[in-house]
């Protein structure tokens, strides 16, 4: 069975009665989102356990019949095939299942929209359809008023990527209710998220370079945080490709202008370089699945940790 992302987001009336989620797509940041959101869901109602699995192969459930419910989580996880499934559907714990999509993942896909005992919760950059549900759920909850003009000026600048649209619009809402104008608007716009890209295209530049448009462009742990999500994107371009050619069709077309600096970056790469990058990304996963913020420090060190991994 199909569920809206944006609908599972903020409709607090939703009532979640399954037992296999599935979240795909390919905006990871709004996957994330969602997993995060369905283990809230679950922790306010249940008193539960959170675990992450890698793995459910041989997935092994003794539990007694008065234990707590499980919460298990399994980011691209080993042995997601159609047995296993079969093998914890009869279960009482909790599976969310968070797969980017791919060829192995289509079939598993197909089975989860049609069985009325899953969800399946597709989740890709966002449309002017889905900012419209955002701003008027976001509107409504804090209460605000804007005229239409700003109204569809945010519609149309808003990031299509969540976490970056979610950091703008909770900048806003630092904003005292006489300055919500279109220039003020404008101002946190251009200040804000495709702009932190440019630190990670300066990556083959000196250390100085880097570390001055990196204090130019971050300027406090949401900064950080938002660099992480951009840095991650390019990083699984790299991670997830089989060959160049394979690398060079996912590279956005936005990204024209910097089209051959991020194939010179991919041609620095190897199968060990990946794993070191993978390592990195993972560490820096760890702090935040612990609801610990970036500091700026850290971010500093993340991506000159990037740099060194590329140019070694």
């Amino acid at each position: 069975m199909r569920l809206d992302p944006i609908n599972l987001l903020f409709n607090n009336e939703l009532e979640l009665d399954k037992n296999l989620y599935f979240i795909g797509g390919n905006e990871i940041t709004l996957m994330e989102k969602v997993g995060s959101r369905i283990v809230e869901k679950y922790k306010t109602n249940d008193n539960i356990s959170l675990t992450r699995i890698d793995s459910i192969d041989n997935f092994n459930n003794d539990k007694g019949l008065f234990e707590n419910k499980s919460v298990y989580v399994g980011k691209n996880c080993k042995g997601f095939n159609e047995d296993n499934l079969n093998k914890i559907k009869e279960s009482r714990d909790i599976f969310i299942f968070i797969q980017e999509n791919s060829s192995k993942t289509k079939k598993l896909k197909n089975i989860f929209s049609k069985d009325k005992n899953c969800y399946l919760i597709d989740c890709y950059e966002l449309d002017n359809s889905s900012k419209i549900k955002i701003l008027n759920e976001f509107l409504k909850l804090y209460k605000l008023k804007i005229d239409k003009e700003i109204y569809w000026f945010l519609i149309e600048k808003l990031e299509n990527k969540y976490i970056f649209l979610e950091n703008t619009l909770n900048k806003i809402l630092e904003l005292e209710q006489k300055d919500l104008k279109i220039n003020n608007l404008k101002k946190i716009l251009t200040a804000g998220d495709v702009g932190k890209e440019k630190i990670f295209f300066s990556l083959l530049k000196n250390n100085k370079n880097i570390i001055e448009t990196y204090r130019e462009k971050i300027l406090n742990t949401s900064d950080v945080n938002d660099l992480y999500y951009s840095c991650k994107f390019f990083c699984n371009l790299i991670i997830e490709s089989n060959n160049e050619d394979e690398y060079i069709n996912k590279i956005p077309i936005y990204l024209f202008r910097e089209r051959v600096f991020l194939i010179d970056i991919y041609r620095k790469y190897n199968t060990k370089k990946k794993k070191k990058l993978l390592r990195l990304l993972s560490s820096v996963e760890n702090l935040l699945r612990k609801n610990v913020e970036l500091s700026i420090i850290s971010g500093l060190r993340f991506i000159l940790n990037i740099k060194k991994i590329t140019t070694s």
